[in-house]
């Protein structure tokens, strides 16, 4: 059926109408045509000048007539005929009732001077040699290339076009003012100079660029007052053309501009969309994407509706990041922008969201539109989202990538609290570092802490791998160890060719198989590794394999570890939940040689693996049978049987057998099941777990589920309080004064800041005031921003603080992406951002794996068959194990736990140029010589640490004595009035913690409450923590170090499912693991 277009069409007009202006295509040859027309003329008044002979005389007669031959006149009478015509009929199509409107136009004017004199000659032959301005089409021919350059647009529907017209009219309108004045030059110079076209295009070449050398000058009046009419147009006409293309370049700039066709085709980019970019999250980004070599010939394309800011602006102008990164300005709800940053030609898109936003839902909802978008309109772009509730996650399921804020900051809150740092551990091993922070420092703390961090997660197919081939067929404990022992590297994971699921530490009965894919923490990936003389080396180990036994390894490591091969080969009692015991050997052998430790095995033997029930909990074997009946009856094992958003991970956890009724769950009210008013009063065995947040979001759901997983034994099952206001009366109600640890998340309500530094504000201040009034408690917070991360445990006068502070500036000089990581309050867990885990999710473009593997050691994901993280500490009765390495083989020769790191906590060796000075007051008394004073301050520990208060006597004697220091002040030596001064410094703060400690017990006797057991004096000042990433073999073991472990998942040793679990650990995964757990 033909359909018509519409009913008013039927008529002529109409027709032409849509012919010569609507449709597009007909209306574009139309205007190429009259553009095709205007340039015949032009070319025709050239050719007429160059064909005419130069008159003689200066009558003005020359002015006005012209030799015209008759074939020429003819073609210049055609042509006018045909652009009249076209003229009039286009005036007439688009005349719209005003017709003086139409007339009045300038290219109408000009046409009818053009035309009108030809038409006229047909009719009255003496007129053929009439000079007619034919030149001035040049001007209708730049007016129809615009018309036509619209067109052309319009049809192939080209956006973003404004920037190629403004240069076109400006080149138009240059060429046109140069041609009009070589043009009227040379005729008006005819009764002149006599001058050509070329030395006409001469002299206004060196007129218009001011250049002016004299050579040729017009000698008319007439010619020299068109030269004048000419400069005042241009240099009217000419500078609005060039600001309008300044503006156009300068709003481009700011939009920047389109990613083009080609290069997305021959190049590779990733687009970052964000809703405003900040000069932190954008150096993150970059420092983090282009650290690994494969990604350096990529380009990132920033998509950001908000105009660029200056230190952005400034950071992109850097040659280093000018020639890769392109900065957009538009939104992901646009199909144009996501056009403009080719995103169906992008190797992946990161979405991330704006934290610093105060309805943190209201950017998660943003998020989700764009992370839609983005799907929509490139189905087949990896997509890597950032979000911030994890109630909203279920939105973005279908994204490649997901990190959830809120579930990774309460889980690493959460583990802190029983695994210490484990927010540090996280932080440094999803950073990509070189190991050099730290290493021009003097201490050796720095060197050993900043060499470690350079440790990170890597993976490779067992047989292509030169640390792991060896071991195939043989046990992962036992691949984890001698790799370990061999070249330093950390076995952690594997995962089977046919799964995708990652088990960490399967155990001893997991058995590595050739297509296995092996995770390993180390400095360097295997493929960027020296090993010289590799091949002979294994070739002629192989041959002597059966001098040294199963284990391969040297002979002194042999005769080591086989001491007393009879000794704990296997414990095959039920494994202790709360940490392996380093048993000593027995009386016997200790008299004959060093304590030794038995080989792992190659292949687990299945008679001695270590087998527990799941449903019974080992640490209640040492509890009384009345005790043990209590527990049974008020603690259960299962899942929880409600979760707080869709996509939360179910975990098996300890649960009540009862719901606790709602009046029960508030601890400063009594109610009638129970009359307890404060946690003194319920007489817990465990310490407190506070939580002080702003509100009880779902995220505090990942907070508690890790303290309370399955794993965890019940004797160590702290209580966990929590605080949704903390004035000081709530604060010691809750139970302040004997809690474990303190956890701080109340910032929600300073994401207002106009200073986005400023969110972290209220944060900062309420943990400054619970440090100074409870300088015992431990207490770990998370901040927005980690530059905020040096005002914690703020001390305005502590040498060390400021000795670190240079430190992390020189660091960041050098470089590096973790100058943060000196600062004390970082490295002993005290503090994170979770900013700081923005670089999780763009490793995850090159490691695809590290989102699982950070889930599964934060136990926000459970895999059947997959272990824990866990720790232990190093007690006296442990240190016989001397070395690491001894340690590794320990642990996995017993209960199959594989180490990966080390959390020590150590004395600050203080030193006069760097270090807080402190003298005790027995060492002043009783020392006169200024070496002895030496020798001593590096040995005692801060004054502040000791107990003072309760003895008035040394008080006064200590006043006194700094009395008497001041009056003999000028007697000292520099170093000596540097001695003073910090003792002054150490007695004002003693005085003031005094009076705090006397505020809190007012308040504690007021309200009730015992003040037995709250130690004012004890801090931290004199000690110090850091982590040790996969340290050496040879590292030394030391007193109260804590041991981070990966522990095999109990549920893997459960007799009843001891035949089918060696086979097929990786392949019940498909299974619903909640039937698995009721065998």
């Amino acid at each position: 059926v033909q359909v018509e277009f519409y009913m008013n069409e039927n008529t002529f007009k109409e027709r032409l109408k849509l012919f010569f202006i609507k449709n597009q295509r007909s209306s574009l040859r139309i205007r190429l045509f009259n553009f095709s027309l205007k340039l015949l003329s032009c070319l025709l008044y050239i050719i007429r000048v160059l064909l005419e002979n130069p008159s003689q005389g200066n009558e003005w007669s020359h002015i006005f007539w012209v030799n015209r031959s008759l074939p020429l006149w003819g073609l210049q009478v055609s042509v006018a005929l045909i652009s009249l015509f076209e003229t009039i009929l286009l005036g007439y199509l688009s005349y719209k009732g005003n017709i003086w409107e139409q007339i009045l136009r300038i290219p109408f004017i000009l046409e009818i001077i053009n035309a009108v004199p030809f038409i006229i000659s047909i009719f009255w032959p003496s007129l053929r040699n009439l000079f007619v301005p034919v030149f001035l089409n040049c001007w209708l021919a730049k007016h129809a290339l615009e018309n036509m350059i619209n067109d052309l647009h319009r049809a192939i529907q080209r956006t973003q076009s404004a920037m190629f017209n403004q240069v076109l009219i400006l080149i138009s309108t240059l060429l046109c003012l140069i041609f009009t004045c070589i043009c009227g030059i040379q005729h008006l110079e005819r009764i002149g100079k006599k001058l050509n076209l070329f030395d006409s295009l001469y002299f206004c070449i060196v007129t218009f660029s001011t250049v002016g050398f004299g050579d040729v000058t017009p000698e008319t009046w007439s010619s020299k007052l068109f030269v004048v009419a000419m400069i005042c147009v241009a240099l009217v006409v000419l500078p609005i053309q060039f600001e309008q293309l300044a503006y156009l370049w300068m709003e481009r700039q700011k939009s920047g501009g389109n990613y083009s066709r080609h290069r997305a085709q021959t190049e590779k980019h990733v687009v970052l969309c964000v809703s405003s970019l900040k000069i932190d999250l954008l150096m993150d980004f970059l420092n983090e994407f282009y650290a690994h070599p494969r990604l350096q010939d990529y380009y990132v394309v920033i998509l950001c509706p908000t105009e660029m800011d200056v230190q952005v602006r400034r950071v992109l102008q850097i040659p280093m990041w000018s020639q890769r990164v392109i900065y957009l300005q538009g939104s992901a709800l646009k199909d144009q922008d996501l056009l403009r940053a080719k995103m169906d030609d992008a190797e992946a898109c990161f979405i991330l969201s704006s934290r610093c936003e105060v309805d943190r839902t209201s950017s998660d909802h943003q998020t989700i539109l764009r992370a839609w978008a983005v799907k929509d309109f490139a189905p087949n772009c990896p997509l890597y989202v950032q979000i911030l509730k994890p109630e909203n996650k279920f939105h973005i399921k279908f994204a490649d990538h997901v990190v959830c804020e809120e579930e990774f900051k309460y889980a690493m809150l959460a583990l802190n609290c029983i695994c210490p740092a484990t927010s540090t551990l996280i932080t440094l091993l999803v950073h990509t570092s070189r190991g050099q922070e730290g290493q021009q420092s003097p201490e050796q703390w720095q060197k050993m802490y900043g060499r470690c961090s350079g440790n990170e997660v890597y993976h490779i197919v067992l047989e292509e791998s030169t640390f792991f081939a060896e071991y195939e067929g043989k046990s992962f404990t036992y691949a984890s160890f001698h790799a370990h022992k061999k070249f330093g590297v950390c076995l952690i994971g594997v995962r089977r060719e046919d799964n995708k699921n990652i088990l960490l530490n399967p155990g001893p009965r997991y058995i590595m198989n050739s297509t296995d894919i092996c995770f390993y923490i180390n400095i360097t990936k295997e493929e960027n590794s020296a090993f010289k003389n590799q091949d002979q080396q294994r070739k002629s180990n192989v041959s002597r394999s059966f001098y040294h036994g199963p284990s391969r390894l040297p002979v002194h490591s042999i005769i080591a570890s086989m001491g007393t091969v009879a000794i704990d080969l296997q414990d095959t009692s039920c494994r202790s939940a709360s940490g392996p015991t380093l048993s000593l050997p027995t009386e016997g052998s200790k008299e004959i040689r060093r304590p030794s430790i038995a080989p792992v095995l190659e292949v687990a033997d299945t008679s001695s693996i270590q087998t527990c029930d799941l449903l019974s909990d080992q640490s209640e074997d040492e509890t009384t049978p009345d005790e043990e009946i209590s527990s049974n009856l008020e603690y259960a094992k299962g899942y929880p049987p409600y979760s707080p958003y869709i996509g939360s991970s179910p975990t098996f956890c300890h649960l009540l057998h009862e719901k606790v009724p709602f009046c029960c769950l508030r601890l400063d009210k009594s109610c009638q099941h129970n009359y307890y008013e404060d946690a003194k009063a319920y007489g817990f065995k465990n310490k407190l777990i506070i939580v002080a947040a702003e509100t009880a979001g779902n995220g505090l759901y990942n907070f508690i589920v890790p303290l309370r997983a399955y794993y965890r034994p019940k004797k160590e099952l702290n209580p966990i309080v929590l605080l949704l206001d903390n004035p000081l009366d709530d604060l010691l109600r809750c139970g302040v004064t004997f809690a474990a640890n303190m956890v701080v998340v109340d910032k929600e309500s300073t994401m207002s800041a106009e200073e986005d530094y400023m969110a972290d504000a209220k944060t900062i201040v309420n943990v400054q005031t619970l440090f100074r009034l409870f300088s015992s408690l431990s207490i770990i917070t998370e901040l927005t921003h980690p530059a905020n991360m040096r005002f914690m445990q703020f001390r305005a006068k502590d040498c060390y603080s400021l000795a670190l502070s240079k430190l992390e500036k020189k660091e960041r000089e050098r470089g590096s992406n973790l100058a943060f990581m000196f600062r004390l309050p970082f490295a002993a867990g005290r503090v994170f951002s979770i900013s700081m885990l923005d670089t999780l999710l763009y490793q995850s473009f090159v490691k695809d794996y590290m989102i699982s593997i950070t889930r599964l050691l934060l136990g926000l994901d459970t895999t059947p068959g997959s272990g824990f993280l866990c720790s232990m500490k190093i007690t006296a009765d442990d240190l016989w194990i001397r070395t690491y390495a001894r340690l590794y083989q320990k642990l996995c020769s017993s209960t199959g736990d594989v180490p990966i790191g080390i959390y020590r906590t150590e004395s600050q060796k203080l030193t006069t140029s760097e270090s807080q000075i402190s003298i005790s007051v027995e060492e002043w008394e009783d020392t006169k010589d200024s070496r002895e004073q030496g020798h001593h301050r590096g040995n005692h520990r801060n004054s502040t640490s000791s107990d003072q208060s309760d003895h008035p006597l040394l008080r006064r004697k200590s006043m006194q004595w700094a009395r008497r220091l001041s009056r003999k002040g000028p007697k000292h030596s520099g170093k000596t009035a540097e001695k003073i001064t910090q003792q002054r410094l150490n007695l004002y703060r003693r005085s003031e913690r005094q009076e705090l400690a006397e505020l809190v017990k007012n308040r504690m006797k007021h309200l009730g409450l015992s003040t037995v057991g709250y130690d004012e004096m004890n801090d931290h000042q004199s000690t110090l923590s850091y982590i040790l990433i996969n340290p050496s073999p040879d590292t030394r073991i030391e007193l109260n170090d804590v041991v981070y472990l990966i522990r095999p998942d109990p549920l893997a040793y459960l007799p009843n499912s001891e035949p089918s679990r060696r086979n097929s650990i990786c392949n019940v995964t498909g299974q619903d693991s909640r039937e698995e757990t009721q065998l």
